[in-house]
């Protein structure tokens, strides 16, 4: 459960805006994922490869053009799931009382940002509120956010891919492009 932990929060390290090189996070979550988790690990290598030999100026207008950019992308839990309005006031209320019971206080972002989330997800501690949160909430999120990134190779698409893998969801792309399987994508 540590290294699952450990994951999550590298995801949201990944996830978040890019404040300073994300690339020890990148290589670091790809080495846990790879024993347990091929599929994500794989997901993950053009990710972190590009990070590699990306300037961060760079790297954040990648990530402003994925999350901030396009609207079917906006990375809130509460709006993927209810768009705006009272339904998404209901789950950030909800979500702000299951984080107070563990003693969870967002950052700067709103309590559905799919980076508190994830950060939320990483504290020591098991229940049904947090497999509800990932099955009912970040999986069915992260499935419309993934079909929202208009580009199959965008990076930041690899990366909710990877972490659809890792939670157990199954993946998908933009609509119009076919998967392809997996030995003969990558080398």
């Amino acid at each position: 459960m540590e290294k699952e932990r450990r994951i999550l929060g590298l995801f949201a390290r990944l996830l978040d805006y890019p404040e300073n090189d994300p690339a020890p996070a990148a290589a670091n979550c790809s080495e846990l994922l790879s024993a347990d988790w091929p599929e994500a690990a794989l997901e993950l290598l053009p990710f972190v490869q590009m990070i590699r030999a990306t300037r961060l100026e760079k790297l954040q207008e990648i990530y402003t053009s994925a999350f901030d950019l396009q609207p079917l992308c906006h990375p809130y839990v509460g709006y993927q799931l209810c768009g705006e309005g009272r339904q998404r006031a209901r789950f950030l209320v909800k979500l702000q009382e299951i984080y107070r019971g563990k003693d969870h206080v967002p950052g700067n972002e709103l309590a559905d940002h799919f980076v508190e989330v994830l950060r939320f997800l990483a504290l020591p501690g098991d229940g049904t509120a947090r497999h509800e949160l990932v099955v009912d909430g970040l999986l069915p999120a992260l499935e419309k956010m993934t079909r929202g990134i208009d580009q199959p190779d965008h990076p930041y698409g690899q990366v909710l891919r990877a972490l659809q893998f890792f939670l157990g969801g199954e993946p998908s792309l933009p609509p119009g492009v076919q998967p392809e399987p997996i030995s003969e994508a990558r080398p």
